[in-house]
């Protein structure tokens, strides 16, 4: 397993917010409501994604942009249009002065806006939102930038047509095929994502490709829980200790142990989601002793305990230590 594969294995929508919206132009959309990752999805006419403090960024039809939270941004017709509206958290929709709109804007089955489809000029965008913090792991959202825009014309896929067909259909079970296919729809437009030269991919993600690191990196990531020391780390590869950890520390930007202690965190924090997981569970998982070595480390590096955590997460219960 490699460290893109465990990268994209953590998005897990549960219930995400998606929505088709219909709009007449001009028109602009404070988005506030402190979502960790939003996908936009222009289907017709052109949008711009406006955040606070960074220049606008153009979305053309069929292209999909991604955009990291939880800081306010707008979306517009045009980057110089004021917000008409306001989404607040809970997908809640307002005017800028606190008025109502949810059900004044209501076009049938997740599909909102002010206008017919046919109205000329009108923008038609799909959204899908990640709503919990938990869903997309800490790790992956690190690694992107505020907005990226996946060009239309830089890779193939039907997911987006897809996604727009589904968007609009009120079947049984629907709400978790419309999970799935935004976290498939995720996981594809990252891929191609960290191909392209502009990406500016992390030094954990180029050094893959290192005769050295490359597979450290992997031993790691397929086995977290092992008891790893630098030492074991080098024989494993057939290196010497001081040269594996010259090397990791240059292109990873962190020496092994810590890249390894940042990593299972990183998976103790998504196990900890699972109501039924205890941490003595979790800590057997990704490699420490006890509880307490886990609730240590994480406190250290995190700043809360695993408990604080899971209740910030909404897991629903408390954690057993045993």
């Amino acid at each position: 397993m490699d460290a893109l594969t465990d990268l994209l294995d953590g998005p897990r929508a549960r219930g995400a917010f998606l929505l088709r919206s219909v709009l007449a132009p001009p028109w602009a959309i404070r988005i506030a409501d402190r979502a960790p990752l939003t996908l936009l999805y222009p289907v017709d006419g052109d949008a711009w994604v406006v955040p606070d403090r960074e220049p606008p960024v153009r979305i053309g039809p069929g292209d999909i942009a991604v955009v990291r939270g939880p800081e306010p941004y707008t979306v517009a017709g045009d980057p110089a249009t004021p917000p008409q509206i306001v989404i607040r958290p809970g997908q809640v929709s307002q005017t800028p002065d606190g008025d109502e709109l949810c059900e004044e804007m209501d076009l049938g089955v997740r599909t909102w806006g002010d206008t017919a489809e046919d109205t000329p000029g009108a923008g038609v965008l799909i959204s899908g939102t990640y709503q919990m913090d938990g869903e997309v792991s800490r790790r992956l959202l690190a690694a992107l930038p505020q907005v990226l825009v996946l060009p239309a014309d830089a890779w193939h896929s039907p997911l987006p047509e897809l996604l727009s067909a589904e968007v609009v259909r009120d079947e049984p079970g629907q709400e978790v095929v419309l999970d799935r296919l935004l976290d498939l729809l995720l996981i594809a437009v990252l891929r191609a994502w960290f191909a392209r030269p502009e990406a500016g991919v992390p030094g954990w993600y180029a050094a893959q490709g290192d005769p050295v690191v490359g597979p450290a990196l992997r031993l790691l990531h397929e086995r977290p829980a092992h008891g790893w020391t630098v030492a074991a780390l080098a024989a494993e590869t057939g290196v010497s200790r001081a040269a594996l950890g010259r090397r990791f520390t240059e292109l990873v930007g962190e020496p092994p142990m810590a890249y390894l202690t940042s990593w299972r965190l990183a998976l103790a924090a998504d196990l900890l989601r699972e109501p039924d997981a205890t941490i003595a569970a979790v800590a057997r998982k990704v490699g420490y002793g006890s509880p307490f070595a886990l609730s240590a480390a994480f406190k250290r590096v995190r700043g809360v305990s695993p408990q604080e955590h899971r209740r910030t997460r909404g897991t629903g219960s408390a954690a057993a230590v045993s």
